[in-house]
């Protein structure tokens, strides 16, 4: 792990196995880190459950395996900043602050989820914590991103308390003309916009070496002349360090990064994804390089963390959960009558208000 920033009360200490935890950190930073990871992990299991069960429709993506690219990342976004994501989003808006029952509600389609059960598992969606999406389109999240760096550099200078966007995005990603036009348009422009790669090897079922002449994706801004740095996904501390660089250069100096983290998901592309194009020793390293049980050991080995403690932190996280399954089961599901609510911001003349069956004719 990369160093951190904070009072040195731990400097020195070492692991009982001799490697080097990072000793600037204070143990509750690295514990809550763990908790953040632990309630991803059992909301992604019980999101799987809930869909096999039907109790949740279209598309589902889990951050299963991604836990601690999640949370280093968001670790480093401040509240003031912006956050656009792809599909795999439930994990970024727990960490982001949206409630798990919140959350849930909305993988269940009730009107008290974070887009009123409208988006669904692919469209989280809340302006309280500036996470504007959730997009169901490959690269979609990626021109409305670079847009709001540019709104954002009319907005205000620069400075250590401007505000910043981060667009997160898969490997596969990075081959759309989408992807391109915005790194060249962020590059001119001089935007304050961090683009965040999460490697996971598989773009679907394709591997990256497989569709990417330039398998080696951090490299992928040079023709932009814009900066890229590779980063171990699966070490929350490092990511936190190298998305709070890449950060500051867009507060400080209105320029754009890359950053590609390598994070491998533990189960298919989807929840209905079997994965059978992965190998038994391909899943055995992905299950291997798990984020959460290395963590955890790292953190007993360091003696910051008590067995006692983390089994209490992962019953506390389950609890959360099951807490949020019962919410989102007794939430309303929204009504024929609230259809077109929320379709424009504003009213709009010559909206749609005909519910099917009616006469074309007719108003509520």
């Amino acid at each position: 792990m990369m160093v951190g920033r904070n009072e040195p009360e731990n400097a020195g200490r070492t692991t009982q196995t001799g490697v080097p935890f990072p000793g600037s950190e204070t143990p509750e930073t690295l514990i809550g880190y763990y908790r953040q990871m632990a309630l991803i992990r059992r909301f992604e299991l019980m999101a799987d459950q809930m869909y096999k069960r039907a109790k949740i429709g279209g598309y589902c993506h889990l951050n299963l395996g991604e836990e601690a690219s999640v949370v280093g990342l968001m670790a480093a976004l401040e509240p003031r900043d912006y956050l656009f994501t792809n599909y795999r989003d439930h994990g970024y808006a727990l960490a982001r602050g949206m409630a798990a029952g919140a959350v849930m509600a909305e993988l269940f389609g009730k009107t008290t989820g974070v887009s009123k059960g409208r988006g669904g598992s692919m469209h989280m969606f809340d302006t309280k914590t500036r996470m504007l999406g959730g997009y169901g389109i490959v690269g979609g999240q990626i021109p409305p991103a670079t847009g709001a760096a540019l709104a954002l550099s009319y907005r205000g200078a620069p400075g250590p308390e401007a505000e910043a966007v981060m667009c997160q995005l898969g490997d596969g990603t990075t081959n759309i003309g989408a992807f391109h036009e915005s790194l060249n348009l962020a590059a001119l422009w001089h935007l304050p916009i961090v683009y965040v790669i999460i490697n996971n090897g598989l773009g679907m079922a394709t591997t990256v070496e497989a569709a990417s002449g330039e398998p080696d994706l951090y490299k992928r801004g040079c023709s932009y002349r814009i900066p890229g740095e590779r980063v171990d996904g699966n070490d929350v501390v490092a990511v936190r360090d190298a998305a709070a660089r890449a950060l500051e250069r867009a507060r400080l100096e209105r320029e754009p990064s890359l950053l590609e983290l390598t994070s491998y998901r533990l189960r298919g592309h989807s929840v209905v994804d079997p994965a059978r194009y992965r190998s038994h020793g391909d899943v055995e390293q992905a299950q291997a390089a798990d984020p959460i049980p290395a963590f955890r050991h790292q953190l007993l080995e360091a003696g910051l963390l008590e067995e006692s403690q983390a089994q209490r932190i992962d019953a506390e996280a389950l609890e959360l959960v099951e807490a949020a399954v019962v919410f989102a089961d007794a939430s309303p599901d929204p009504t024929p009558d609230q259809l077109f609510d929320y379709a424009y911001a504003s009213p709009v003349a010559n909206a749609p208000n005909t519910l099917p069956g009616q006469p074309v004719t007719g108003n509520r």
